[in-house]
């Protein structure tokens, strides 16, 4: 008897929530096909088979939290066997199928995880958190209806089922009840039978609604403003973007403008590259920039390693990877690890303005917003419009003066207001 064990994740992870089991009880599994997908707080972690055999036993569900270490699975483990080939049901008649006098592996673990019902042996299916929750809310598996087509009951089976069972209750309760010509106080109002749709926190969301509230209790957080005139750089970018990208395979976007720009200026006013650490200040002299990107479950800072080192194409190319990966939720622990300043584009969705949150343990991050085309004084005479973009630097103010970031969003505005000289200061 083999067991699938929650395998070591990083040295900051001792958790992880079942996703999706991937395979289920009776099922055969080959060595090193994937098994249980486990969401963690930063990523999702396939685990493999190191043996093979036929799954006989889920000791977790899906929603479930678990250890490392844990055991989650059991497998009957068949050295040198094969998958079975699946039976024919035109083999023998649905009535001889009492007389047959043993049951293969798979029926066995069926029935011992199943009542009888009646007379006649229906075996019922059910994951291990669906028969958690039939038990404490005290309902009969057999009479849970399930769209499962192998006829599995899951844990939203069960949930479904309560809720309905609530309703009906709640009606036969008001029908039951005279008029009451009272009005319902505000309390009664909001649990009234008007529509709404409960869904868990996934442990992503859950560890970033954390983490932002810790920054906001424990930080000194205050947002400084400017505005950029993009005309240089959107002129340049017009101007190389055909070439650039027969050279290198790879879109010129503004990332790798402002990701040179943030870097030389936190080459003037290192502390804004730093994290504080008990009574000290742990001042980097190495540029991880991380870079917010959209994913599935919520947003992720995947980060670009040694940014200072990078050309234009290179954090162009490093985004583009990043970004795919979050897309597709393959981002592994290595690439969520370690950044020492954020960068977040707000302008993608349409945004003008705001006041981005810091990434702790990290004491800055950028947010760059909507290219907007805006008239801009050139002179006491003139006035033009120009493509303008307010930026905001989020600092946290226990180390990092008023002055000093002042002065670092102004630096990262005039070398992108004059492109040319990030090549020498980036």
């Amino acid at each position: 008897m083999g067991e699938i064990k929650v395998p070591e994740l990083a040295e900051s992870i001792s958790e992880g929530t079942v996703a999706q089991w991937l395979k289920q009880v009776g099922d055969f599994v080959e060595k090193g096909d994937y098994i249980v997908e486990l969401e963690t707080d930063k990523v999702n972690v396939e685990i493999t088979a190191e043996d093979s055999g036929v799954l006989t036993e889920l000791l977790a569900g899906e929603g479930d939290t678990v250890q490392v270490g844990e055991t989650i699975a059991r497998l009957e483990a068949k050295e040198g066997a094969s998958a079975p080939a699946a039976p024919k049901a035109e083999e023998k008649p649905a009535e001889e199928a009492p007389k047959q006098e043993a049951a293969p592996a798979q029926q066995k673990t069926v029935e011992e995880v199943a009542p009888q019902q009646g007379n006649q042996k229906q075996w019922l299916i059910a994951s291990p958190a669906a028969r958690k929750a039939a038990r404490e809310r005290g309902i009969k598996l057999d009479q849970v209806p399930t769209t499962d087509p192998l006829g599995r009951v899951r844990k939203h089976d069960i949930d479904s089922y309560a809720d309905q069972k609530s309703n009906e209750q709640k009606q036969q309760a008001q029908a039951s009840k005279p008029a009451n010509p009272v009005s319902p106080s505000p309390a009664a109002s909001e649990n009234s039978d008007k529509p709404v749709e409960r869904e868990r926190m996934s442990r992503r969301r859950q560890t970033i609604a954390k983490r932002l509230v810790e920054v906001q209790q424990t930080a000194a957080m205050l947002t400084t403003f400017n505005e950029v005139d993009m005309t240089a750089v959107m002129a340049l970018r017009k101007r190389r973007k055909d070439k650039f990208f027969e050279q290198h395979d790879v879109r010129l976007g503004f990332m790798s403008f402002f990701t040179k720009a943030v870097v030389a200026a936190l080459k003037k006013y290192p502390l804004l590259n730093a994290e504080i650490q008990g009574n000290e200040l742990l001042i980097k002299k190495f540029y991880d920039i991380g870079i917010a990107v959209s994913a599935p479950d919520g947003l992720v800072v995947p980060v670009v390693r040694d940014a200072d080192r990078k050309t234009f194409a290179g954090i162009e190319g490093s985004i583009v990877d990043l970004a795919k990966k979050a897309r597709d939720n393959k981002l592994a622990l290595k690439d969520l690890q370690g950044g020492t300043f954020t960068i977040t584009n707000g302008g993608v969705f349409g945004s003008l303005m705001s006041t981005p949150i810091l990434n702790g343990p990290q004491v800055g991050i950028l947010g760059m917003h909507k290219v907007q085309l805006r008239p801009v004084a050139i002179d006491e005479e003139r006035i033009e419009n120009r493509p303008m973009m307010y930026i905001a630097l989020s600092y946290d103010h226990r180390i990092v003066d008023g002055k000093e970031a002042v002065s670092f969003l102004a630096t990262v505005k005039e070398l992108l207001e004059d492109p040319e000289s990030l090549l020498l200061e980036g």
